[in-house]
């Protein structure tokens, strides 16, 4: 156990998150995701909800400033609808660390399952909600007062 990491960041999320540079994408997908399918590098975190996955994580890494879709999720197919209440946990976890992040982009389906084909890992989460599933593009890390180079 690491000071300052949160029990839920195993050590291959870990790893992937220290390689994974700027610009480069994680997926944090339910537990019905074709994760297997979709990207080569995935990384398992049963039983874990993707809020607590996003605590986790956004304390490690920042979110891409300088493009209009650092954070993108699945928009709903035809006749389905969203739970609002999903968007909004995640942005809570997120608003948490960056008070200013961007709102979340809407694409399809299949949109999504392509863009997970190039992103950095996709991670299993035990998340079941429906429409549930998020990409995150990492930015720069800052340096600034409280980063010792």
């Amino acid at each position: 156990m690491l000071i300052g990491i949160a029990p839920v960041i195993s050590p291959d999320l870990l790893d992937a998150l220290d390689k994974m540079g700027h610009g480069d994408e994680i997926v944090l997908s339910d537990a019905f995701y074709p994760a297997d399918t979709c990207n080569q590098r995935v990384i398992r975190a049963d039983g874990i909800r993707i809020p607590s996955l996003l605590d986790g994580i956004m304390r490690l890494i920042n979110i891409d400033p300088y493009v209009p879709d650092a954070l993108v999720m699945m928009e709903p197919v035809k006749g389905d609808s969203l739970d609002p209440d999903v968007e909004a946990s995640y942005m809570k976890a997120i608003h948490h660390y960056y008070p200013d992040a961007p709102a979340v982009k809407r694409i399809g389906r299949f949109e999504f399952y392509e863009r997970s084909r190039s992103a950095f890992a996709v991670v299993v989460t035990g998340e079941t909600v429906k429409y549930g599933n998020i990409i995150i593009k990492k930015g720069v890390v800052p340096v600034g007062t409280d980063f010792v180079l």
